[in-house]
């Protein structure tokens, strides 16, 4: 008997081995991954051969993109005129403002990356208070008269998503079309009940990657953790808030809440709601009338003209891991930081760097430019704060400010702010987990004033911060360097 159960260990033992050495081939021949994170995967499979396969399975698969490309074949029409406008917006348009004319560049970079519109007939309202966003959002969709398009990396049906709930059944009643898209992972808490109440109301509900029976999600590490919403195609919001009690402080664990979110009211507006679409029609397989939401002279904005104020010029860019080797929202943040000369003012909840983008904020600091960068006092996931915290003190030493949000708050924001000139404002941290995993949308601004805004909502964050210096940084315990030591390992898979 002895003999048997040695033998059959020893088999079991070997197969995991085995397995785990081709999917190590895998890794090496056939998926196109960052050098860190492969790096980081054949040590997990090496160094822990069981744990490390079931942990593979459920974080490390790639994402099948054929369904994804293959559906959006029919809005081919719609992004290739939305290039053909934009470059001829930025060649023989003479009254583009200074902080358009000068960015040329960076536009042709994000419409030949990803496709993203150009647009100038834009007016932006930021909410740096959540409590702002939340109450125009409730009055806004209260207004509604034709169709309200809504996606939240996190929805719950506590006290301020159930009254967003009952808005939906409500509008659902009076007739207008009414689409509620989540993350089946981020909105896991919501309830069935609530599902069921909304769909039996006449609202259409779709589950981003669904899980098996609530239980098992096969696509665990690729989440959709875009917040839009668009209504009647004249008013859009995108920004960092989702649909909880927390995001209004009213959670013990986080105290208050500090966060980033924008409306949009403009040309940009239908961008928002491609992006929405896209999603949707991936998630449902609904077959929408395009026209209905992307012509002006259609039934619902047959007599609405929008006239900008401001004339802020605006790109939708998104990125995720359906786009290939591209990372395009990195890659606006690298052009920013690149073209910065005066400074670059950075906030997010998680500061994990690749190589790239690290080398490319040490060098804005070598030449000068004043680079500062807010992140949170609190960890809301331990190894990704302290992996945060080693990126911080790598960039110190270059000359980098270090704030770390009033200890009494968590900050959520994600904003990039450079040159009072453009300004980025969306649902992308500054890690390498938004950059090639999760689904992300971004507005990024070609505007003095809103740049100008930004700048100063930042600076006035700074007060409720703790500035640390290289000199607090090294004087950190031995046990923090080793969290930041194994976090830091880690952290291309986090």
């Amino acid at each position: 008997m002895l003999f048997i159960e040695t033998f059959a260990y020893e088999i079991i033992v070997t197969l995991i081995y085995v397995i785990n050495f081709l999917v190590i081939l895998n890794l090496i021949f056939r998926e196109k991954r960052s050098i860190e994170a492969t790096f980081a995967w054949i040590i997990i499979l090496s160094a822990v051969p069981a744990l490390g396969f079931i942990m593979y399975l459920i974080f490390g698969r790639g994402v099948s993109k054929d369904n994804m490309f293959r559906i959006k074949e029919k809005e081919d029409k719609i992004i290739k005129n939305n290039i053909l406008d934009t470059q001829f917006r930025l060649k023989y348009h003479s009254n583009l403002n200074g902080s358009v004319a000068k960015h040329r560049d960076m536009i042709y970079a994000l419409a030949n990356s990803n496709s993203a519109h150009f647009t100038n007939n834009n007016d932006v309202f930021i909410y740096p208070k959540s409590s702002d966003f939340f109450d125009t959002l409730l009055e806004d969709l209260r207004q509604a008269k034709h169709y309200i398009n809504i996606q939240f990396y996190i929805f719950k049906d506590d006290k301020i998503g159930s009254e967003i709930i009952n808005i939906l059944l409500q509008k659902a009643h009076e007739g207008v079309e009414v689409r509620l898209l989540y993350d089946a992972v981020g909105s896991r808490l919501i309830s069935d009940k609530t599902i069921l109440q909304l769909r039996a109301s006449g609202v259409k509900v779709g589950a981003f990657f669904p899980s098996f029976l609530k239980i098992v999600n096969f696509n665990l590490n690729y989440r959709n953790h875009r917040k839009i919403v668009v209504i009647d195609g004249k008013i859009g919001f995108v920004g960092g808030n989702n649909v909880g009690d927390e995001y209004l402080g009213r959670s013990s664990k986080f105290g208050g809440w500090r966060d980033t979110h924008i409306k949009l009211m403009g040309d940009s507006v239908k961008d928002l709601n491609l992006r929405f679409i896209l999603d949707w029609r991936y998630t449902t397989r609904e077959d929408l009338d395009l026209d209905k939401y992307f012509k002006y002279d259609s039934s619902i904005n047959k007599d609405y003209t929008y006239v900008s104020s401001d004339n802020v010029g605006i790109q939708i860019v998104s990125s995720g891991p359906d786009a290939g080797e591209l990372e395009e929202i990195k890659y606006g943040y690298i052009k920013m930081i690149q073209k910065a000369k005066d400074y670059v003012y950075i906030q997010t909840p998680y500061l994990i760097l690749d190589q790239t983008l690290l080398e490319t904020l040490k060098i804005a600091c070598l030449s000068g430019v004043d680079v500062r960068i807010m992140i949170p006092s609190k960890p809301d996931h331990p190894f990704v704060y302290w992996a945060s915290y080693s990126y911080a003190g790598e960039l110190l030493k270059y000359g980098a400010k270090i704030y770390t949000y009033d200890k009494n708050s968590f900050l959520h924001a994600k904003t990039v702010v450079m040159d009072d000139s453009i300004c980025s404002i969306g649902t992308a941290n500054m890690d390498i987990r938004s950059f090639a995993l999760n689904f992300e949308v971004n507005a990024f601004m070609y505007s003095s004033n809103i740049a100008k805004q930004q700048k100063s909502i930042f600076e006035d964050d700074i007060t409720k911060c703790k500035n640390i210096t290289l000199d607090d940084y090294n004087d950190r315990t031995r046990i923090i360097r080793f969290k930041e030591s194994i976090s830091r390992l880690l952290s291309p898979l986090l």
